[in-house]
């Protein structure tokens, strides 16, 4: 009698899984750094965003869950690649390496697309009358705007809508998308958090000459210990409301990686000087904490008295300290506040223009006032953007948005949930002092608020699969 013996397949196996969609994802990467290295700055300035768009629809089509991944890098780090392009070849503002994250998200106009005849009296409302105040904006900013003054403000406007409606409308993949979602933002702010203290101690050439050329002053100075933290992103505000996400996501986390990048995580937050998501992480955690079970709760204290103990040495150190001490006694101390008291003295001076906007200026519009600069404010945006007649669609669909995250009570059993609803909350708490819903700021936002509803929508069918479920 003969047996059949099956051979094991000793063939190696590699953690990077899927093949095709890592050889893609790397080959982008090694494609930078060939360029950079071999001084072909020029050539990766034009190449980057095209191979970028390339890579995302083959993933897109083919690897949903990494394209959400490679979605989120490509935003962290485009930036940072831009800087060491201009560093290499000379500065050149606007650049086109920084349409890569947004031509990237745009292709989720084509779930959008496919979807609106679904979702239009469903819960995806939200988006679609959002969606719509942008629309109105966008024909405005046509009719007295060239289209090349329109294209950006509609990619900041519209590319954070589009994202959140993606992940809400595959709500089916919502395990999938949690877990990339997490174990992106627990690198990422390592990564970022631990480039970002670097940033501020070395202040690296490519940073100091993108800070002198871009004529920040308000970054802080080109030079060690000088420098208010952006890390690998654009500004500080964009890089402090995507750490205070990834922040209050660490609370998720069991793993001991969390402590590491906690540590670098809280301390480059902090040194970015943004008080604005500072407020929102305090918002946020407000949203949290009440949200979980009791057990959870109880699990979420202790997470934050470890990070406490982790961080506050640091913060209470040379050469952290005194910039991060001084900019906390402006809480206290509002009267020798220059920014404070500028922006009060700006919405003082054209609030009431604003109110009285009622068909705006449409997209391309840019606020110029001596006292507060273009992104000071989503409010004074939203008005002088959309006028009434968008302002009125768009906020409409954000109450909306956060009515519906709020009814579910999906955040007592699944942390992520509670967390995606606290950040959400967190970034539009900073809409008074920031446009918040605008490009990076707003795919945080929307994205977390899609995940949110995601899931409810998720845990609903959940049920109605188990006997008995109604």
């Amino acid at each position: 009698m003969q047996t059949n013996v099956t051979t094991p397949n000793h063939r190696p196996q590699f953690g990077l899984q899927p093949t095709l969609a890592w050889t893609a994802m790397l080959g982008l990467v090694c494609f930078s750094l060939l360029c950079i290295l071999a001084g072909a700055g020029g050539l990766l300035r034009l190449a980057y965003p095209a191979i970028a768009l390339l890579v995302g629809l083959f993933l897109f089509k083919r690897y949903p869950v990494l394209y959400i991944g490679f979605t989120w890098w490509i935003a962290f780090l485009t930036p940072f690649v831009r800087r060491l392009i201009d560093f290499q070849s000379g500065w050149v503002d606007p650049s086109p390496v920084l349409l890569a994250p947004f031509l990237v998200m745009m292709l989720t106009g084509l779930t959008f697309v496919q979807y609106l005849p679904r979702y239009l009296r469903q819960d995806g409302l939200p988006f679609i009358l959002s969606a719509a105040g942008v629309f109105y904006g966008l024909l405005v900013g046509l009719i007295k705007y060239p289209p090349t003054a329109v294209v950006v403000p509609l990619l900041n406007w519209l590319a954070p809508i589009l994202f959140g409606f993606h992940l809400f409308v595959h709500w089916r993949h919502y395990p999938a998308y949690r877990q990339n979602v997490e174990r992106v933002f627990l690198w990422g702010v390592l990564v970022m958090g631990a480039y970002g203290v670097l940033q501020y101690l070395v202040a690296p050439e490519w940073d100091r000459f993108w800070l002198i050329s871009s004529k920040a002053i308000a970054f802080g100075t080109p030079e060690p210990l000088g420098m208010r933290v952006f890390s690998t992103l654009n500004s500080p505000g964009p890089f402090a409301t995507v750490m205070m996400a990834g922040l209050l996501l660490l609370f998720n986390n069991q793993g001991t990686l969390r402590f590491a990048a906690g540590g670098v995580g809280y301390l480059s937050f902090l040194l970015s000087l943004v008080r604005a998501s500072w407020l929102g992480w305090a918002v946020g955690v407000v949203a949290f904490v009440p949200s979980l079970k009791p057990r959870l709760q109880m699990r979420l204290i202790v997470t934050i008295l470890v990070m406490a103990v982790c961080v506050v040495p640091l913060v209470n150190t040379q050469p952290f300290s005194g910039a991060i001490a001084a900019r906390l006694q402006t809480f206290s101390n509002t009267q020798d506040d220059v920014s404070y008291n500028q922006r009060l003295e700006g919405y003082g001076q054209i609030m009431g223009e604003a109110l009285a906007e009622i068909p705006g200026n449409g997209l391309g519009f840019v606020l110029t006032n001596d006292s507060l600069g273009s992104n000071d404010s989503g409010i004074l945006t939203l008005l002088f953007n959309l006028g009434w007649f968008g302002t009125l669609p768009y906020l409409g669909g954000t109450v909306l948005l956060f009515f519906s995250l709020f009814r579910g009570k999906e955040g007592q059993t699944d942390p992520f949930v509670s967390a995606a609803r606290a950040i959400s909350l967190g970034v539009f708490a900073q809409i008074g002092l920031g446009s918040s819903m605008l490009a990076l700021s707003g795919v945080v936002m929307w994205s977390f608020a899609g995940m949110a509803l995601a899931a409810q929508r998720f845990y609903r069918y959940q049920h109605l699969l188990q006997p008995g479920g109604e």
